[in-house]
């Protein structure tokens, strides 16, 4: 088949008569990138440089010079993030700008399969796992290998989804993944490829693919359909990809092939913000970005506009370290800043103490307590701080928390709806079929085979066909209303809500998350798009973790770095910056590892926009008791004139129960 490209009017051809003063809103670095016309280009934009801002403007520009929103593809990490820059390009713009095609890369391939899936089999009516769904899938194939392996130590669950989904997205085979994370299971590599293939077929028989499936059935049909790919490509006139750092090997590939009539790529991101190596993302992807794409410029925004030059010192120094990099360095016009400071305390109660009381000092001077960030490497190192912030009545937040799409009461809902939209899912089924008292998986199991029609030797009761009658009368409402979201979920609220109480100890808070999801469920056209949206982009947040304190101060925020990722406040503490926390004790034996904790304190740092603290206790605790700890490897190689160590003096008050602490600056 012959292909001939009608050409648009665009690039050098169009009119320079702009309506937007580019070269007037924008630094040189960032009009570089906007102005950029054909082919492949990279923009390394490190931290507070107007990533977000460079975007926006190309994507205003591309269409100012008339090319076709529809034919430019957005590709960003979170459903959120895309529809804001689209809002505020059409705010630069005009309404044109909201046509453009944004989403996340598993919507974008959901899409495709839906529409041109059926050239390798896929029926377009398939529903999408989320990770816990698929976990579920995969407890259920794992049964017959643990059985066979019988007292061997098997993977569970959650191990076995890590495993399989790092196959895919790293496109290794498992006998790699295992020699690189799981040694411990590298006998079982046989055994876990069948079980692999035996997960697949599964979810064939049941119509549904899992986010993995998602990204591989996509690059399968455009590779083995040349049709397809033709059209799809054709269709990408501009391709541009936000925090390209985070992409994993699939993705890049999958770039390729959305990009391959016109080779017209910009990917933009951080190197030296690449800190998902965990959820699959490959740093060296941003590194080969050039000679894989063949980039005609590589464009460096590095003007920060965030932070003051000092803290804009310590993070390049922090960057001096890394080896696998490209090299920049921040810098800014704002002429005024503290150093950074280093705070030593005696214990992790001292450490807490201080926090709390230098929170206090700084709303004192005017700073709200929504404006101060403590970030820390895992969740649990902030539990002291916790206790000693609700001990002085110090109200706070703290992120990293479930979504609310991923809490046990929400899902028991989606279930319901989920039965209706593919009747062959049997996880849901066994799911609301066990909500009901007195049906257990074996009765589950028993009712599920008579409603699929298998008489033989199954004969349900009188009571449980009772029981079900109920349900019954839901799911043929649900199937009746299916345009009307809003009702159905309604429906399904008033079932459930009786079983919730008597499931859940915190039930009336778990009712608040009911009555709250009724309201996120009416913009939703049909119960098909609210299960595939609430799948592919989770709501973050529920009544459970997020339920607001009483005092109308905006509270402080305690956040994992992971969450902080693009967000600012004025001040900022990294607590515990201990060698075996950051980094981590788990990463000391690999270089990539090791690089990747340095650039997740590199992302702390550069959160802050005037005053930087990193603070670790002398004396830590873990199961063994107490031992002398030592400040980050990182922080140590840091000089004296760009972190300056702090003193603690504690000072007894005679008119007050405890004392307070001072600080002083080393001399």
């Amino acid at each position: 088949m012959k292909t001939f490209v009608l050409k648009s009017e665009s690039g050098q051809n169009a009119s320079k008569n702009y309506q937007i003063k580019y070269a007037e809103l924008l630094n040189s670095a960032q009009y570089k990138a906007v102005m950029a016309q054909n082919g492949a280009y990279l923009v390394i934009a490190g931290a507070g440089t107007g990533k977000t801002r460079t975007l926006i403007y190309r994507l205003a520009r591309l269409i100012e010079d008339g090319v076709h929103p529809q034919s430019i593809l957005l590709l960003t990490f979170t459903r959120r993030a895309a529809k804001e820059m689209l809002d505020r390009a059409s705010t630069v713009l005009d309404e044109r700008c909201k046509r453009v095609r944004g989403g996340t890369f598993h919507q974008y391939c959901a899409q495709i399969l839906r529409e041109h899936g059926g050239e390798i089999g896929i029926n377009p009516t398939f529903t999408i796992l989320d990770a816990s769904d698929t976990q579920e899938v995969l407890q259920h194939v794992r049964q017959t290998y643990k059985e066979k392996n019988k007292g061997q130590r098997f993977p569970e669950k959650s191990t076995l989804y890590s495993i399989i989904s790092a196959a895919f997205n790293k496109q290794i085979p498992i006998s790699s993944v295992l020699q690189l994370t799981y040694p411990q299971f590298l006998h079982f590599a046989e055994d876990l490829e069948k079980l692999k293939l035996d997960f697949i077929e599964y979810k064939e028989s049941q119509n549904m693919l899992d986010f993995d499936d998602l990204l591989v059935l996509t690059k399968d049909l455009l590779q083995s359909k040349e049709h397809i790919k033709a059209q799809v490509g054709l269709k990408n006139k501009y391709v541009m990809i936000d925090e390209y750092q985070d992409i994993n090997r699939l993705q890049a590939d999958l770039i390729k092939l959305f990009s391959s009539v016109s080779g017209n790529v910009m990917a933009v991101g951080d190197d030296a913000q690449s800190i998902y190596a965990f959820r699959g993302a490959d740093h060296s992807n941003i590194l080969r970005f050039p000679d894989e794409f063949g980039a005609k410029e590589v464009i460096k925004l590095e003007q920060n506009f965030r932070s003051t030059q000092q803290i804009l010192d310590l993070a390049n120094n922090l960057l001096l370290q890394a080896t696998n990099k490209y090299d920049k360095k921040l810098f800014t016009l704002r002429e005024e800043g503290d150093l950074p400071g280093l705070i030593k305390t005696s214990s992790e109660n001292e450490q807490s103490d201080f926090i709390a009381q230098y929170v206090l000092h700084l709303r004192e001077q005017g700073i709200p307590l929504n404006d101060v960030a403590v970030l820390f490497r895992n969740s649990r190192d902030s539990y002291d701080l916790e206790v000693d912030l609700a001990r002085k009545g110090i109200p706070y937040v703290k992120y990293g928390g479930q979504k609310i799409s991923e809490a046990a009461h929400i899902k028991d809902v989606l279930a319901h709806i989920r039965v209706v939209v593919n009747p062959g899912d049997v996880i849901s089924w066994s799911r609301i079929l066990t909500l009901i008292e007195g049906i257990g998986p074996k009765s589950a199991s028993e009712l599920m085979m008579w409603m699929r029609g298998a008489r033989d030797g199954v004969s349900p009761s009188k009571n449980y066909l009772q029981k079900v009658g109920q349900l019954s009368e839901l799911l043929a409402f649900i199937k009746e209303k299916s345009m009307d979201v809003s009702a159905c979920v309604e429906a399904i609220k008033n079932y459930y809500e009786p079983i919730c109480r008597k499931k859940f100890d915190d039930s009336p808070k778990r009712v608040k998350d009911l009555e709250a999801f009724v309201t996120i469920a009416k913009p939703f056209l049909n119960i098909s798009q609210l299960l595939e949206d609430l799948t592919l982009d989770p709501i973050d947040g529920t009544a459970i973790d997020t339920e607001k304190t009483q005092n109308e101060e905006n509270p402080l925020v305690l956040s994992t770095i992971h969450s902080a990722k693009g967000l600012e406040w004025n001040t900022v503490f990294i607590i515990q910056c201990v060698d075996g926390i950051i980094p981590s004790g788990y990463s000391v034996d690999s270089e990539d590892a090791l690089e990747e904790e340095l650039r997740l304190l590199y992302v702390a740092a550069t959160r802050a926009k005037d005053q930087l603290l990193f603070t670790y206790p002398i004396i830590k605790e873990n199961g063994f008791g107490e031992y002398f700890s030592n400040p980050s490897r990182f922080i140590q190689k840091v000089p004296v004139n760009l972190l300056e160590p702090w003193n603690l003096l504690r000072d007894a008050l005679p008119d007050e129960s405890s004392p307070d602490l001072l600080l002083k600056n080393e001399e």
